[in-house]
């Protein structure tokens, strides 16, 4: 929370003074040594804090509705093109095709793009997804296989720059409006690892989208281009670490919402007697590439979507904190000043009686 450095700590050691008099910000706040002026400081800064807040959280809701409709506009494409591709793949599998992103190898390395913001101040948006790719890393470990990260953002980066210990294949800078460039370069360099055979399986790890008040960082299998979605180690162990997750969102009355559902959206399936008109390994080679920029470009829409709803949340919250703090406050330096003027009137008085 952004105003929790003017809270006072519990274990804070009282400031001893015979000048300031006692007071409390909340009743379930130990105490603290203040005085008017120290008062009209901490009252000064709170508003101050409170503007910023505001301000933050105002910018944040004008950014979230049009990363929410560009979430919402491109889920339909990127999950029909999985689709589409998955039942091409079945189509093919009969036929000796040379399609090196759908060749499913026994898995002895993992690549995980891992995908985060650029900015803090968003509450647990970073590090719920960075919690993600430690439990998915022990979890490559205590399969015995090997792993490396493609970071993206720079949260993300800084993270990873101060473990050497994690390896690395690139770092790639987040932008403030994903583009197709941007995508493209995850692509390009998924493409090379996986094609090359550095890595036998491709995750993406981002937060998906869900609500304004509601994100879930997820894992998902990006290479290589399964139907099954069952991938295994060298010793027949599945590697998968767990469903895709795909969720639904409508209108109801004029308003955005969500359905949720733990299934992939359903096509048209195939005639097995389908027959192309070009050559199967000119589609594919069309369509894979495609694939993977979509997939990419949905992550980074997904993850900036959820990176601006928990700013305005937790901008809000605040808010309202400091809101709370600063009326506090004002009763704090109104009782003090009350005692102060009554204890000089008192002193007046008491000298009055004593001269006569």
């Amino acid at each position: 929370m952004i105003l929790s450095s003017l809270l006072p700590s519990k274990d804070a050691p009282e400031v001893p003074s015979n000048n300031f008099a006692s007071c409390s910000a909340s009743r379930s706040v130990t105490p603290i040594r203040c005085g008017l002026r120290e008062l009209r400081g901490h009252t000064d800064s709170v508003k101050s804090t409170q503007k910023i807040t505001k301000a933050m959280k105002l910018v944040a809701a004008a950014k979230v509705r049009r990363a929410q409709e560009a979430v919402v506009n491109g889920r339909p494409f990127s999950e029909t093109l999985v689709e589409v591709l998955y039942n091409i793949n079945e189509q093919l599998q009969t036929e000796d095709i040379d399609a090196p992103l759908t060749n499913v190898r026994p898995v002895k390395k993992v690549a995980l793009v891992v995908v985060t913001g650029d900015r803090g101040l968003c509450g647990s948006f970073n590090s719920s997804i960075i919690k993600k790719a430690e439990a998915r890393i022990a979890e490559l470990k205590d399969l015995g296989l090997d792993y490396t990260v493609i970071s993206v953002g720079k949260k993300g980066n800084t993270y990873f720059l101060r473990r050497p210990y994690i390896p690395v294949d690139k770092f790639i800078e987040g932008n403030t409006l994903p583009t197709a460039k941007e995508a493209q370069a995850i692509a390009d360099d998924v493409f090379s690892l996986f094609v090359s055979e550095e890595v036998d399986k491709v995750e993406l790890l981002y937060t998906k989208f869900v609500s304004l008040v509601k994100s879930d960082p997820i894992i998902h299998t990006l290479l290589p281009l399964s139907p099954k979605g069952e991938i295994c180690d060298v010793n027949g162990n599945c590697v998968d670490a767990a469903e895709d997750e795909f969720f639904r969102l409508t209108t109801k009355e004029g308003k955005l919402t969500v359905e949720g559902d733990a299934v992939r959206m359903q096509t048209p399936e195939f005639s097995p007697i389908l027959q192309f008109e070009q050559d199967p390994v000119q589609i594919l080679d069309a369509l894979l590439p495609l694939y993977l920029n979509s997939q990419s470009l949905t992550s980074l829409q997904e993850s900036l979507a959820s990176d601006l709803a928990a700013r305005m949340s937790a901008m809000s919250s605040a808010t309202d904190n400091a809101v709370e703090l600063k009326k506090n406050l004002s009763i704090l330096y109104n009782k003090e000043r009350q005692a102060k003027t009554m204890g000089e009137i008192l002193e007046i008085v008491a000298g009055a009686n004593a001269l006569t």
